[in-house]
């Protein structure tokens, strides 16, 4: 059989082909697992998976315990791109070994539960991951766990968002059982990628089938495509050429060209009458010897002509990075720049398209948070710097590989190249790359309601604190600090709550401890500030739109100082989520938060300073036990505020206002069997008589008296809660819910008290 052979493993990843074969081997039953393996090993450095799986299945028939061939097996799938076998493969050989032998085992098991949208199990492979390496903290299996670690966390909550996108994939003559990839539009053709059989010749009875990759065209018609065929001037014997680029004007035509070792120049020719003519490879400056140049995408950016490509030159940051030049008149090619840290990684990160409306770089990563494989991530554009990458999301993205975005500026449509569950395929669901096209469906602008629903998607976000910090030793209630000021100086101290937390233990216990915090900061203080992020973005989209929202934040203490004064340091530590959001990019959210907005965009906050009373009792209070009292995992879990819900401040008219003075108070220190009593004030602020229809009682310790249940516009009201502790014992925390004819429909009124006997 006469195939591509990829020498380069990432390049075989890159163009996300699988060469497919139909013949199985010949057995002999004379031959030995010795003779099974050398033959499957050679198959492995050809690129030859298929076959490479059958030889190693014909061992495993000889010896199925051997970790060898389980792990050779593994391997072949995971190349292969059969994630599911490729994953339960991993897991038995980490099951015999436990990364001993094969210390990578886990890593692969790890990422192909990943592939497979198992986050939670994925997210626990890692963290071993994590441990596997620890020693090597410069390896890049150690730094891939750190980040994938974040991926799963992100993608645990990320997954139920789903998009408005419609997605599906393009039909017959385009998609076949092959693999298509590296959509273009061109006029109303579409120009793609495609793995196909060269020629078909029989020789000795064997069915030889020999594989290229090559660019083809494909007439469309609103959603049907006719008359596929190769595109003309491009193919050259014995090379792929592939992902195809048209200069801004669409008369010169880029592609990559890759010979049988899969090195890969960007060549450029005139487009004319449907046909590529006077191809060339583009000079030095570009195609740099002993490098790999690939996935050309030429764009305009502020009047100049530019050239993304992607390449592992030096000073890439890891594996394939994006570069771009500039083109001068006479196709004159600029130094290449690397595109920078906010879009380049430790992994490959490809297939660069620039969409000159939004001032967006797309590419895909397997790096930045995700779902799995290669994700589509775009990035703003500002002064030729890329940050901050921003996940397309589901349906768009999906836990296998999705690339090669462009985007159909005519039609409002996109296109990408995906091998999720669902392609068409000969040999395994996700072996092989077919084109998809996305779209917005044509809908009414949605409700209020509807409005809030991708922010509430986002909640619960959490924050975490350095103990009685803000301001520590105060009893003020506000700081002047932001969060995220306070948030620097505490990850700051992680290596001190290392070193403090791990005191006393040697070895193996000691580092456990201290892996124990930094998972602690990985998972939790700083997956908190990427959540704030993300839900700032979001409120600010809702408070721009004129809404007037309300936001409920509560805070917790652990059990380190008194009740009182805990209760006064959450609402600090709510005061620095407030401040954050004044400063946030130069004050956008000022005249929210100031009632003054010319909109009618208004930001309220709903406070709820809880203190320690839903802390875990178990957590040391002794002053002297620093290390369980401080800096231990289980305290520092309890030092957080959590904004948990967002609704509407204002209703419409339809509806009555019900806005007390407070809707939590704090009776401090009680005697078991004292009788304690506490009024709360209420005002109809809106337009309709507010009717309280029913009192929610979280139990039998609770009463209460109202003055009215019916208020007119403006009016106030009278709510007496009593709490009865003969029943209670130790920190209490109970609710009351008052259901009235409201938007939202009921209002949380909460008393706490600290019961002694």
């Amino acid at each position: 059989m006469a195939i591509i052979k990829p020498s380069k493993n990432f390049l075989f990843k890159i163009l996300l082909v699988v060469f497919l074969t139909s013949m199985a081997p010949q057995w002999s039953a004379a031959q030995s697992f010795t003779q099974m393996m050398e033959f499957a090993d050679e198959k492995m450095v050809e690129g030859d998976y298929y076959y490479a799986i059958n030889y190693y299945e014909r061992a495993m028939g000889i010896d199925s315990n051997s970790v060898e061939v389980l792990w050779e097996y593994a391997e072949a799938q995971r190349k292969y791109k059969d994630y599911r076998k490729a994953e339960y493969y991993y897991a038995r050989v980490y099951a015999k070994e436990n990364a001993l032998i094969y210390q990578r085992s886990v890593f692969w098991l790890a990422t192909m539960e990943q592939y497979n949208g198992k986050y939670e199990a994925s997210l626990e492979h890692w963290k071993l991951t994590k441990k596997v390496f620890k020693k090597q903290k410069k390896a890049y299996e150690y730094k891939k766990s750190q980040q994938s670690i974040k991926s799963c966390l992100w993608a645990i909550k990320a997954v139920n968002d789903t998009s408005d996108y419609l997605t599906k994939a393009l039909p017959a003559p385009v998609n076949s059982k092959d693999a298509e990839l590296a959509p273009i539009i061109y006029d109303n053709q579409l120009w793609f990628t495609s793995l196909k059989a060269d020629s078909i010749n029989n020789h000795e009875e064997v069915l030889t089938k020999e594989y290229s990759l090559q660019i083809y065209t494909a007439d469309q018609q609103d959603s049907i495509f006719s008359n596929v065929g190769l595109l003309k001037g491009v193919k050259e014997k014995g090379t792929n050429g592939a992902n195809g680029s048209f200069s801004p004007d669409k008369k010169r035509f880029y592609f990559s060209r890759c010979d049988q070792n899969f090195d890969c120049k960007i060549y450029v020719g005139k487009v004319k009458n449907g046909k590529i003519t006077d191809v060339d490879s583009l000079g030095e400056i570009i195609n740099t010897p002993g490098v790999v140049t690939t996935m050309p995408h030429s764009t305009t950016i502020a009047g100049k002509e530019y050239l993304f490509f992607v390449s592992n030159r030096e000073k890439s940051v890891g594996g394939l990075d994006i570069w771009y030049s500039t083109v001068t008149a006479g196709n004159k090619y600029g130094k290449p720049r690397n595109a920078g840290r906010g879009v380049n990684s430790l992994d490959d990160d490809i297939s660069p398209f620039y969409d000159t409306l939004q001032n967006r770089l797309y590419f895909s990563s397997a790096w930045f948070e995700g779902f799995g494989g290669q994700d589509i991530f775009y990035a703003e554009n500002k002064e030729m710097r890329f940050m901050n990458p921003r996940n397309m999301g589901i349906p768009v993205n999906s836990s296998q590989n999705d690339t090669y975005f462009v985007i159909d500026q005519a039609r409002e449509r996109f296109y990408y190249s995906t091998n999720r569950e669902g392609v068409s395929y000969a040999k395994n669901p996700t072996c092989c790359n077919d084109i998809f096209t996305a779209h917005l469906p044509i809908l009414e602008p949605p409700t209020r309601f509807e409005s809030l629903t991708d922010l509430n998607k986002k909640l619960p976000v959490t924050l975490y604190f350095h103990n009685d910090e803000p301001n520590p030793r105060t009893k003020d209630t506000l700081t002047k600090l932001t969060y995220l000021e306070s948030y620097d100086d505490y990850v700051d101290m992680e290596d001190k709550y290392k070193k403090e937390y791990s005191k006393g233990l040697i070895g193996d216990l000691a580092e456990e401890s201290k892996e124990d915090i930094n998972d602690f900061f990985l998972e939790f203080v700083r997956q908190g500030v990427v959540d704030l992020e993300e839900f700032t973005r979001l409120l600010r989209i809702e408070l721009d739109k004129g809404y007037a929202i309300e936001v409920t934040v509560k805070g917790f203490a652990s059990p380190l100082a008194k009740t009182d004064y805990n209760v006064n340091l959450t609402k600090r530590r709510i005061s620095s989520l407030i401040n954050y959001l004044y400063k946030y990019d130069d004050g956008v959210f000022a005249p929210y938060l100031d009632h003054k907005a010319d909109n009618g965009g208004d930001l309220t906050f709903v406070q709820i300073p809880f203190g320690e009373y839903t802390a875990n009792t178990l957590i040391s209070d002794n002053v002297n036990d620093k290390k369980n009292s401080v800096y231990s995992r289980k305290a520092a879990l309890e030092r957080k505020i959590e904004i948990q819900s967002v609704s509407f401040a204002k209703q419409d008219t339809t509806y009555a206002e019900m806005v007390f003075n407070s809707q939590i108070y704090d009776f401090g220190d009680a005697k078991k069997g004292d009788t304690l009593k506490h009024t709360f004030t209420f005002k109809n602020t809106g337009e309709q008589k507010l009717i309280i229809e029913e009192v929610e009682l979280e139990c039998g310790c609770l009463s209460y008296e109202l003055d009215k249940t019916e208020l007119a516009p403006g009016e106030e009201g009278k709510l007496v809660l009593t709490l009865d502790t003969k029943s209670l014992s130790g920190l209490s925390v109970r609710k009351l819910i008052v259901k009235a004819n409201i938007e939202n429909q009921k209002k949380e009124i909460t008393v706490t008290a600290e019961v002694k006997e």
